[in-house]
């Protein structure tokens, strides 16, 4: 089969070590920073590879990883995860909701300035929370349906009002991603979306943004005025853009970076560095990150609009031959839009609803009216896949060759990231597209935006496929406004056996992000459940 010569092809590339893989998981979990004992240094710079420029460095107007390892050092959020995955206080202090969830009100830190010397008060919180989080903010529209009003009745206290109840925890949960805080002197009365602030952010954070040369590096030096007394304790952060893994892998092996995160290295690099003393390897402080590999459908498209294609399309995939045979078998089949790693949100009856079985994927095709024309094709589609790793395009190729088994020819399309973003989530010019998507803890923070219906047009990583379900936009309502946990968990199970039962989009896989670290060089790392999005503001190296 042709998939098999891919595969032989892609066996003699990389060397697969199969038995190096099984033992990874172990590894990464449970290797500690060997010297977390040494007192801290001050100064130094840490070098960073970075990756998928998306053009924007405001976490407020888009919610991504890759926007959040640079700028989660600059703008702040009002709280955080721990080592645990616990909620833990960053510009808020406290919190608390009225019994009837439909007001929350937040304390928020004093003493606190931006970047430019003006006071951190309640005001930016409500224009944050009103002007971007509820209009804009690409996971957080739907979040942030039901919010009605944002009060301050002093400058350090923001009260929430909701429509509907908002649970406690689903809202620090959010917070903790959507939840970032952007300066309202800067921002109000101009045109937000080309703000040039969104290229050169201003912040709170333990970091200050110095300059952003597009395909060269970004630069962020020390906060000498940070709340946090004492910290931070690096002088300077580069990123540098580095797209081509091979360079990337070389740069780091050199010395002339100190890491690399959320999997941006190639798999064969990966298990290689792995290997090597001088590095550590980990998926430990990236808990809080669980992402799957998708597959997207365009319903525009009336083939794929046909549920017997969109399933026939999927039992033609063998994921577990995929993630053995592609990604090391770091990773195991979803059987879901909620991960196994969910213990509060998880279904008990998951499982595999569509497994492989290319027969029943032609018959499908054949009782949809589209039978074998002359050489066997059926009809053509065209994917758009984006850039988040080596594994997407990967994917991509895998599914072009399974799909051509059953009879459908596909025609990847080979964007950047910011034009594979344009494409399917502006543009819509694509039949089905592939990418990553992330889960955040709770199914309501970045999960079921993909699935529901009145997310702003062009918003990234939501639903912009031209599919609907007014059961399904009631279904993530009612989830998200319910108090009562079990009551909250039973809905999300209705939910998970509506869309494995539809397939409006398909998550194939579940796994963890892995970083690369120059072991001897970098301290204080990945100490808390999204290291790789914190602050850093605690991170030193040795000079």
């Amino acid at each position: 089969m042709a998939i098999l010569k891919i595969y032989a092809r892609w066996q003699a590339a990389i060397a697969i070590s199969l038995a190096g893989l099984l033992t990874f998981s172990a590894y990464a979990d449970t290797k500690t920073d060997h010297q977390a004992d040494q007192t801290p240094q001050y100064g130094g710079t840490l070098v960073v590879h970075y990756a998928g420029e998306q053009r924007v460095l405001n976490p407020a107007l888009r919610a991504s990883t890759g926007i959040y390892e640079v700028a989660g050092k600059i703008v702040e959020s009002l709280v955080d995860l721990d080592a645990d995955g616990n909620i833990v206080p960053v510009l808020a202090t406290s919190w608390v909701a009225e019994p009837d969830g439909k007001t929350i009100t937040f304390k928020l830190r004093e003493g606190v300035k931006w970047h430019d010397g003006q006071p951190f008060t309640a005001s930016d919180v409500q224009y944050s929370a009103l002007e971007f989080w509820k209009k804009r903010l690409n996971f957080s529209t739907a979040l942030q349906l039901n919010l009605d009003a944002v009060d301050t009745p002093d400058d350090h206290t923001a009260v929430f009002h909701y429509s509907r109840p908002m649970p406690l925890d689903l809202l620090l949960r959010a917070l903790v991603d959507l939840g970032y805080v952007v300066p309202r002197h800067l921002y109000e009365g101009t045109d937000v979306l080309n703000n040039p602030y969104n290229l050169a952010p201003v912040g709170t954070g333990p970091f200050k943004f110095v300059d952003y040369k597009r395909g060269q590096y970004i630069i962020a030096e020390r906060n000498p005025d940070y709340w946090r007394q004492g910290y931070p304790y690096l002088d300077k952060i580069v990123w540098r853009i580095i797209d081509d893994k091979s360079s990337a892998s070389a740069a780091l092996e050199s010395g002339q970076i100190d890491m690399s995160l959320y999997s941006k290295l190639s798999l064969a690099d990966i298990d290689r560095f792995k290997q090597n003393p001088r590095f550590e390897v980990r998926s430990k402080g990236t808990e809080g990150n669980v992402f799957n590999n998708t597959l997207e459908f365009n319903f525009r498209n009336p083939i794929i609009a046909d549920k017997r294609v969109r399933q026939a399309i999927v039992q033609s995939l063998d994921i577990p031959f995929f993630i053995d045979n592609f990604l090391y078998g770091f990773g195991q089949p979803a059987t879901g839009l909620i991960p196994s790693s969910s213990k509060a949100f998880y279904p008990s009856n998951s499982h595999i609803v569509y497994p492989f079985d290319r027969k029943a994927a032609n018959q499908l095709l054949d009782e949809a009216g589209y039978p074998r024309k002359a050489g066997g094709n059926r009809f053509d589609l065209k994917l758009v896949h984006m850039n988040n790793g080596e594994d997407v395009p990967l994917f991509s190729t895998f599914i072009q060759q399974s799909l051509a088994e059953i009879g459908i020819n596909v025609t990847i399309v080979n964007l950047d990231t910011a034009g594979a973003l344009n494409a399917v989530y502006k543009q819509h010019d694509f039949d089905i597209a592939t990418g990553w998507h992330q889960y955040r803890g709770d199914p309501a923070v970045s999960t079921t935006v993909w699935l529901r219906s009145g997310s702003p047009d062009g918003a990234p990583w939501t639903n912009q496929y031209g599919w609907q379900s007014d059961t399904v936009d009631t279904l993530i309502d009612n989830a998200a406004t319910e108090i009562d946990p079990d009551k909250r968990k039973a809905l999300y199970a209705q939910l998970v056996d509506i869309v494995n039962d539809q397939l409006p989009l398909y998550f194939a896989t579940e796994r963890d992000f892995i970083s690369v670290i120059n072991a001897k060089k970098v301290h204080n790392h990945h100490n808390t459940a999204r290291w790789p999005s914190s602050s850093w503001f605690d991170v030193w190296v040795e000079k």
